[in-house]
C-alpha cells in the first residue's frame, strides 16, 4: 500500500508542473508538501525522489526544490518512468485519447530464444498478443508480447484492452520496476504499412524490452513498433551516481 501512495503522489505532482500550478518554477517544501497530501514524510522523500530521478525536478542545496525547464520545454511523446507502468502506458499527447484494439491473442509453447528470455524451461507456454495501439483514431504503434503463463494463469482477452501493467499492480499485487531496452529504426514492413497507414519508403521506430518483477523475475518480452511521427525519446542521466 505504501507503494501504491508515493507513485500516486508522484504522478499527481507530476500533472500539476505540466498544469502550470507551480510558480516560480519551485516546488512547496516537502514538510508542506506531505502535509497537503496527508502522507508520511518518507512517501514524499520517495515519490519527489523518483521526479528528480526522471530527471522533471533537481534539488538546489538549501534552496528547495525546482523543476526542470528543458523538461517542459521538451517533452517527448515517450516518457518511461520505469516503474509500475508498461512501456505503451508511457505514450502520452496532450487532447489525444489513446484507446487499443487486440489483434491476436493465443497460447504458445516458447520458443528457445522467448524461454531464455523469460527464463523458462523448455516445455513452458507463453501467452503471444498483439495490439494496435491509437491516439484518437491515429494507429501508432503495434506491438507484439508474451508473456509466462505460470505468472498471470488466468489473463483473459479483455485484460489486454487496457493497461496490463496496471492490472498486474492492482489485481496481481505485483510491480514491474526494471527494464531492458533496445531502441533502433528500420524500414517499414508490410504489416507497419498496412496497420499505421505508411507509405513503404517511410520508417518506424522499433523497440524491444525485457520487463522484471520487482523480486527480479523476468515478466515480458515486448516488441514495439512505433509510427516514425511518433518516435521521439527523452532520457535522463545522473553523473552523481
Amino acid at each position: 500500500m505504501a507503494d501504491f501512495v508515493y507513485r500516486s503522489v508522484m504522478h499527481d505532482i507530476k500533472q500539476n508542473i505540466l498544469n502550470g500550478n507551480y510558480k516560480g518554477m519551485r516546488l512547496p517544501d516537502e514538510r508542506s508538501l506531505a502535509e497537503s497530501y496527508q502522507v508520511s514524510r518518507s512517501s514524499m522523500k520517495r515519490a519527489l525522489g523518483l521526479l528528480a530521478d526522471q530527471g522533471i525536478v533537481f534539488k538546489k542545496r538549501g534552496s528547495g526544490t525546482f523543476i526542470n525547464p528543458l523538461y517542459l520545454k521538451n517533452q517527448a511523446l515517450f516518457r518511461y518512468e520505469g516503474s509500475n507502468l508498461g512501456l505503451t502506458d508511457s505514450f502520452k499527447m496532450p487532447g489525444k485519447k489513446q484507446s487499443i484494439k487486440l489483434l491476436d491473442f493465443h497460447v504458445i509453447k516458447a520458443s528457445p530464444e522467448i524461454a531464455q528470455d523469460l527464463f523458462l524451461n523448455e516445455n513452458d507456454f507463453v501467452y503471444e498478443f498483439k495490439r494496435l495501439r491509437f491516439l484518437d483514431k491515429q494507429p501508432f504503434l503495434i506491438e507484439t508480447g508474451y508473456l509466462p503463463i505460470k505468472i498471470m494463469p488466468e489473463l483473459k482477452p479483455e485484460t489486454l484492452q487496457g493497461s496490463l501493467f496496471n492490472y498486474l499492480e492492482d489485481k496481481e499485487n505485483k510491480t514491474v520496476t526494471k527494464s531492458f531496452l533496445n531502441i533502433t529504426v528500420e524500414p517499414s514492413n508490410k504489416e507497419d504499412q498496412k496497420e499505421m497507414n505508411l507509405k513503404s519508403t517511410e520508417p518506424v521506430g522499433v523497440m524491444e524490452g525485457i520487463f522484471f518483477l520487482d523480486d527480479g523475475t523476468p515478466f515480458e518480452v515486448s516488441n514495439m513498433r512505433v509510427h516514425y511521427k511518433y518516435m521521439r525519446f527523452n532520457t535522463f542521466v545522473n553523473l552523481d551516481r
